[in-house]
């Protein structure tokens, strides 16, 4: 066989594995969505468990697949709190209020408040009084302890959780092994407002992550139960209440800062709110525009770079352009400013999650998630560390490309 002709076969048999490769990689999305349908029953199901199959409010959970991302499943926002238990009241049940401002209400069964009072006490983490009167055993008038029922709740939701990525992950078989799998009980990009606390109950924040690269090792034993543990990136807060004036100037700061007289790029057009998350950090949320829309023609405005009568084409070029240096203009502020925060510990983190401004198909993210550590904070303010080797330390969590 000459040369050339050995060089078209061997070119014919490079492109067929090719074209094997890519139909092999692309998604069956009818498949991608049966596989969640069915993990979402599973989640359910193991979290009832948890709860001994006596879970007295809704276990709906929605999944949704996001190409380049990975699978995020979302539990109710408030799954475990706040709620107001009315375990000793005159009428026994449970008012829960959620994210979207419902509230539920369910009245036990006779017996089942001391069923759940005797399911919490198991643990170890709350005691409830009994009193005899008349032959009879009742609930004590001490309310029950919502922190503790809280933490007692969390708990099991988070093992259920981490037995679910555990041994059920693989079942979403269209996920790629770069992409990740995700629980949380927040919606995307949620802000919640709460300007009391019911009964001290306290909104959490939960959150669990692992990629589909970890789940397939373990399952291939290339990883021990605990090095599998020991990825699972776990977040379990709740919100503190108590204003603190440092988190207070930063946020006056960033509202300044992103404004269209003094951004370069981006800008805000509402104030920036943030939650502060005990043992955890604290996490800010923006969104943040690239251009106004005149009401009279449809063209484009664009305040921060000076341009003005743009069609939609010019606009998107210019989204496009000026993206890459907001991320390194948000990371540097953060930086320079987040070192007047002196709230936080060592450990906890300084988080800004941050949505960017719609552009369809820019492939610009979605969204932006930057965090830093408070101690890298402290010693680039300290000098210990340069602003390169400072701005290193950042984690960088990007959303699904426009």
């Amino acid at each position: 066989m000459k040369i050339r002709d050995r060089f078209f076969v061997l070119m014919a048999i490079i492109f067929s594995f090719a074209v094997q490769a890519s139909a092999q990689s692309k998604i069956d999305e009818n498949r991608m969505n049966r596989d969640i349908e069915v993990t979402e029953n599973i989640l359910s199901t193991l979290i009832k468990q948890q709860f001994e199959k006596r879970l007295f409010f809704p276990m709906e959970i929605n999944g949704e697949y996001r190409e380049g991302f990975g699978v995020t499943f979302r539990l109710p926002y408030e799954v475990n709190g706040p709620m107001i238990w009315n375990l000793a009241g005159q009428t026994p049940g449970v008012n829960m209020l959620d994210g979207n401002s419902f509230t539920y209400s369910f009245n036990f069964p006779s017996g089942e408040e001391a069923e759940l009072a005797r399911i919490i006490d198991e643990e170890g983490r709350t005691k409830t009084e009994t009193i005899r009167s008349t032959g009879r055993t009742r609930a004590s008038s001490r309310r029950l302890n919502i922190d503790s029922i809280r933490d007692a709740s969390s708990n099991k939701i988070i093992d259920a959780c981490k037995e679910f990525l555990t041994d059920y992950g693989d079942l979403i078989t269209q996920l790629p092994t770069n992409e990740k799998i995700i629980i949380t009980n927040r919606s995307d990009g949620e802000r919640i407002w709460y300007g009391t606390f019911i009964n001290g109950a306290k909104p959490s924040y939960m959150s669990l992550e692992v990629t589909k690269a970890d789940i397939i090792a373990y399952k291939q034993g290339k990883l021990s139960k605990d090095q599998f543990d020991g990825k699972i990136k776990v977040i379990n807060s709740v919100m503190d209440d108590e204003l603190q004036p440092d988190l207070e100037l930063l946020t006056s700061i960033f509202n300044r800062l992103y404004r269209q007289d003094l951004s370069k790029t981006f800008f805000t057009e509402e104030d920036i709110y943030y939650e502060r998350m005990k043992d955890y950090g604290v996490i800010y949320y923006m969104e943040v525009y690239s251009s106004n829309q005149s009401e009279f023609n449809r063209r484009y405005i664009m305040p921060t770079i000076g341009l003005e009568d743009l069609d939609q084409a010019t606009r998107d070029k210019k989204v496009k352009e000026l993206y890459p240096q907001f991320e390194i203009d948000i990371k540097e502020d953060i930086l320079e400013y987040g070192r007047t925060v002196k709230s936080l510990k060592a450990e906890e983190s300084l988080l800004f999650n941050i949505k960017l401004t719609r552009c369809d198909g820019c492939n610009i993210p979605s969204s932006l998630e930057l965090s830093v550590k408070a101690n890298v904070l402290k010693d680039y303010a300290s000098g210990k560390l340069s602003k390169e080797a400072a701005l290193n330390k950042f984690s960088t969590k990007k959303g699904p490309a426009q």
